[in-house]
């Protein structure tokens, strides 16, 4: 099992999970964060501070895309290891639905 970050994220990108995080498993995108599925220890830390709801174990049914999202995205952006400030418009887009389609970007993000 491993733990992955699904929709709300996009646009929201609170970091609250980083900060948790005993491996440093997370990534950055421009607008979003993702899990690295080989190194996460499966420890769930991350879940209840994501303020967004957005992380998941992958044991939950229909996670299918987000795994492949979260696998594909780790190997291409910038680990994150620091907690920054979210989006000022982060709670706008929360909870809104459909977010992938509509503003998911490949753009890798800052990083450490």
């Amino acid at each position: 099992m491993t733990y992955v970050v699904t929709d709300n994220c996009i646009k929201c990108k609170y970091m609250d999970c980083i900060e948790v995080c005993p491996v440093d498993c997370f990534y950055e995108g421009e607008n979003m964060l993702v899990i690295h599925p080989d190194e996460c220890i499966d420890c769930g830390v991350c879940e209840p501070e994501c303020p967004a709801d957005a992380i998941k174990p992958d044991t939950e049914g229909g996670l299918d895309k987000w795994l492949q999202v979260n696998s594909e995205y780790a190997e291409k952006w910038p680990n994150i290891t620091a907690k920054k400030e979210p989006p000022a418009d982060a709670k706008t887009f929360d909870g809104e639905t459909g977010k992938f389609e509509k503003y998911f970007s490949a753009v890798p993000g800052e990083g450490d």
